[in-house]
């Protein structure tokens, strides 16, 4: 996003996080209405080119919001979006892509506030391995010419019963929705925000053997130190890495594993 989009989101991050600290307010009402926003917008590209236009006032651009939206969800709904509305947005993309952010966001609060936070995390790294690791379920999952409704049933047979209602929420909207991004770039945006929920990054983890509780630990701290942020550690076992660990955090790569010096010897030899 450039500047003023930015800017917008920011500040709708803070409208949404002044509403869902007001604990009378449903969080995860409010990401099924952001969700169902989402949606519509996704579908109507004049409307999302009217809310966005600048050439409109703020104040104008909120009451037709707050029109159409008014009666179809909550009074905060209406008033968030239309608060977003009022802001100044660099392409009408980016607000769909905010508002579908919020309703994620709004999603992970229910779920820290019941205390299920780090579950959510665990269940949408080892999902993605899953998928990961099965070209078939992931060649169902992303199959254009499959149903949103099929595929939400797919996954309501995989996750019903083993993971937090929060984990199978926002996957299932994710693969019905994946408004082009690839499976696997979601489920990384997911992580992303459940980690931003306690300001702390996420760092991939692969080892050949499990890590005690002291590794991680030490492993945890050091990296907090290196990047000025508490890090969550998503851990994954590899016999393949032979000893050592890989760490990843974001779009950097940390490797030590003893395999990843095999490699880099034998292309010095090659060379």
């Amino acid at each position: 996003m450039n500047g003023a989009s930015r800017e917008a989101l920011a500040a709708a991050r803070e409208r949404l996080d002044a509403l869902t600290d007001n604990t009378s307010v449903d969080a995860a009402k409010l990401a099924e209405e952001l969700a169902a926003v989402t949606a519509l917008l996704d579908r109507e590209v004049s409307l999302r080119r009217v809310l966005t236009d600048p050439a409109q006032s703020g104040e104008a651009k909120a009451e037709l919001a707050q029109r159409l939206l008014g009666g179809q969800v909550g009074g905060e709904t209406a008033d968030l979006v239309s608060g977003m509305v009022r802001s100044r947005w660099s392409a009408p993309r980016d607000l769909v892509d905010s508002i579908e952010e919020l309703a994620d966001t709004a999603d992970l609060t229910a779920a820290q506030k019941s205390g299920t936070l780090d579950d959510v995390e665990d269940e949408l790294f080892r999902f993605g391995r899953i998928v990961e690791s099965s070209t078939e379920l992931r060649a169902a999952l992303t199959d254009k010419t499959a149903t949103s409704a099929a595929k939400g049933e797919l996954l309501r047979s995989l996750l019903g019963g083993k993971a937090a209602q929060v984990t199978e929420r926002v996957i299932v909207r994710l693969v019905a929705q994946p408004r082009g991004r690839s499976l696997e770039a979601g489920l990384d945006s997911l992580s992303r925000l459940a980690a931003a929920r306690r300001d702390r990054m996420v760092a991939v983890v692969t080892s050949a053997v499990p890590l005690t509780d002291q590794q991680k630990q030490r492993l945890g701290a050091a990296l907090a130190k290196v990047y000025g942020r508490q890090m969550h550690l998503n851990l994954d076992v590899d016999p393949a890495v032979l000893g050592g660990i890989s760490v990843r955090v974001g779009d950097e790569l940390i490797n030590g594993t003893v395999a990843d010096r095999l490699d880099e010897a034998t292309r010095r030899m090659a060379g």
